[in-house]
Order: structure tokens, then C-alpha cells, then sequence
């Protein structure tokens, strides 16, 4: 039985490109690459999905960081448990991990650790940053809408003279925000 290598490589918006995850992944030899643009926290990613039913006994997956498998520990360490079950290897590239080999297994543990870590402390960050705003007055989100100019645009909307795209360009109005108003 043939043992293949599959490569996973993921971005956390549409706008940035795969481009030197895909270099690194070919660069090493994978048989087949799974791409993916969404972030890494969430939970149902279809591509890795994929890659996973295809794993079997003997298969290594190619990562260029661990922050591309999954940015917490315990889903790291789920993948991980999962890869073990099916005895299937592990080689990240940036932290230059293989975990054929049994430090390679204890230092993507530490490294897993330390990611998740690192994730917590951003989120600490970002919620002392809005209470530190809040406290001084300020508010998150978007300013609110134009009352005027919403109505506007529901007249227009309502007069079915104009597409919903000229109505945006005329008053500024987004489309998913006048539908909003709309259904109130």
C-alpha cells in the first residue's frame, strides 16, 4: 500500500494569498495540497475535512506552522490524537517538527502550548482595549445609519424604479443594511 503526503495550507481572510504556504508544500514534496481561506478558529473547516476522511495508516501531513492546522491547543491536540489513532505523521515546516520521531512528538506538544497561549493573550488584550474605550466614552461597531438617508433609500426601494445597486450608489446605503430595515 502506497503511503501519500498531503500538504494543508490555509489563510485566515480572502485577501491574503496561499502563495508561499503552496512554494514551501511543493518545495517538500506533497502528493496532493488542501487550500483553504478562513480562520483558523473555526471549528468546521471544509478542506481539512477533507484531507482528514483521505488519511490513512502510514500518510504524513505537511504544515508550513502550526498556526495553520488550528490556533488552539486542544484542537491542535485533537488533530494530533487523530493523526496518532490513524498513524498518520505530522511535519511542520516553520518548527521544524516531525513527529515520527518522539522529540518531535514532546516539541509540538510545548509548541501547541504556547500557541494557544498566545492566542489567549491577544484576546485578553483586545478585551482590555474595548474596556479601556468604553470607560473614555467611546463605543465599538459601526456609526449608526443616517435616519434621513435610510429612509430615502426605502423610498426608492419601495418606488421599484431603481436596482437595489443603484440605490446603494445613491445613497450610500449597503445593500445587506437596507434589507435589514426592510424586514423590520
Amino acid at each position: 500500500m502506497m503511503n501519500y503526503v498531503f500538504g494543508y495550507a490555509r489563510v485566515s481572510t480572502e485577501a491574503q494569498v496561499l502563495d508561499r504556504q503552496l512554494d514551501m508544500l511543493s518545495d517538500y514534496g506533497v502528493n496532493k495540497i488542501y487550500c483553504e481561506k478562513m480562520t483558523g478558529t473555526k471549528r468546521d473547516r471544509p478542506e481539512l475535512e477533507k484531507m482528514l476522511d483521505r488519511l490513512t495508516s502510514g500518510d504524513t501531513v505537511v504544515i508550513e506552522s502550526l498556526s495553520r492546522l488550528g490556533r488552539s491547543t486542544k484542537d491542535l491536540i485533537e488533530l494530533m490524537e487523530l493523526f496518532n489513532e490513524r498513524q498518520v505523521n505530522l511535519v511542520s515546516l516553520k518548527e521544524n517538527i516531525d513527529t515520527t520521531t518522539a522529540a518531535g512528538k514532546l516539541l509540538f506538544t510545548l509548541i501547541s502550548a504556547i500557541s494557544q497561549f498566545e492566542r489567549d493573550c491577544i484576546v485578553d488584550r483586545t478585551r482590555e482595549g474595548l474596556a479601556a474605550a468604553r470607560a473614555r466614552g467611546r463605543k465599538g461597531g459601526r456609526p449608526p445609519v443616517d435616519a434621513n438617508v435610510l429612509d430615502k433609500a426605502i423610498r426608492l426601494y419601495d418606488s421599484k424604479e431603481y436596482t437595489v445597486s443603484e440605490i446603494e450608489e445613491l445613497t450610500g446605503i449597503k445593500r445587506a443594511t437596507l434589507y435589514r430595515h426592510l424586514k423590520k
